[in-house]
């Protein structure tokens, strides 16, 4: 049994689960560490999009009671009708433009350079969000208006920029439009899991002539890391902001992007093109 495969796929796996849902952009570190492990042809593409179940299904786990409640009032609870709602309204932007642009966006963005990049740039709106006067608006995901779930998705749109981050862009999002960190950070998970499963389910038919009975022990291994390594993360993010701002994600970006500009004029690491 050839053990390098599974080896990637547990790389893979805890990197997909560890920034899925923190502000650093899990799309930006898998291209990068897929570079670095080699793994980054379609079959790797695909395997990056399938191990996100693994961190969805962490997800759903940890807000399961949240989520039975909702779906359980969806016929005759106002407050769950417009939660749902919200979602729906929040994930259309990310949806329409991803099926414009996807292809144009895979052929000149997934590189070190645009991922590195984008990754300073977040880093950078990230401080500014923080270092601007904070004024709270909506405590509760529950207070949310069409308007700002629309917001939030346009917002969330700009994650189709690889090393952008599709929680950070929410988060973010939510900060600048008046939510509390808790409930931009809660929108952000909750609306991860439409948009996620439906990217994966998507990806899956599409490139289904890739898929193959071989690769089950590597298809296994990964999703079960992202699953671990993202139900902790998730944790931890929750408590982290109870108490703490996100400034250390910021020069975290800033710092990450900078190492990969530097490493690849330099010619440190022969990244991809």
């Amino acid at each position: 049994m050839d053990w390098l495969p599974i080896l990637h796929a547990l790389i893979l796996g805890i990197v997909e689960g560890l920034t899925e849902f923190l502000p650093v952009s899990s799309t930006g570190h898998l291209i990068l560490v897929g570079d670095l492990l080699n793994f980054n042809d379609e079959k790797g593409k695909l395997f990056e999009i399938v191990i996100q179940a693994g961190a969805i299904l962490a997800l759903c786990w940890e807000y399961r009671a949240k989520l039975a409640n909702v779906l359980g009032g969806v016929t005759k609870d106002p407050v769950a009708q417009r939660f749902v709602i919200n979602i729906a309204i929040a994930f259309i932007p990310l949806a329409v433009l991803g099926l414009l642009f996807q292809k144009a966006i895979k052929a000149h963005l997934f590189g070190a350079i645009p991922v590195a990049l984008a990754f300073i740039v977040g880093g950078l709106f990230i401080l500014w969000a923080e270092r601007r006067k904070h004024v709270v608006r909506v405590e509760n995901v529950e207070d949310l208006r069409w308007r700002d779930a629309l917001l939030l998705g346009l917002a969330q749109a700009l994650a189709l920029i690889p090393g952008t981050s599709r929680s950070g862009a929410t988060i973010i999002g939510g900060l600048f439009l008046g939510l509390s960190r808790k409930a931009a950070t809660e929108f952000s998970f909750f609306l991860a899991i439409p948009t996620l499963l439906i990217a994966t389910v998507y990806q899956l038919w599409k490139e289904r002539a890739l898929l193959s009975v071989d690769d089950i022990g590597m298809w296994v291994v990964g999703f079960v890391s992202a699953f671990v390594s993202a139900f902790f993360c998730v944790r931890w993010l929750l408590r982290y902001i109870s108490t703490h701002d996100f400034t250390i994600f910021a020069w975290y970006r800033i710092a990450f992007g900078l190492l990969i500009l530097g490493t690849y004029f330099s010619g440190t690491v022969n990244w991809s093109k």
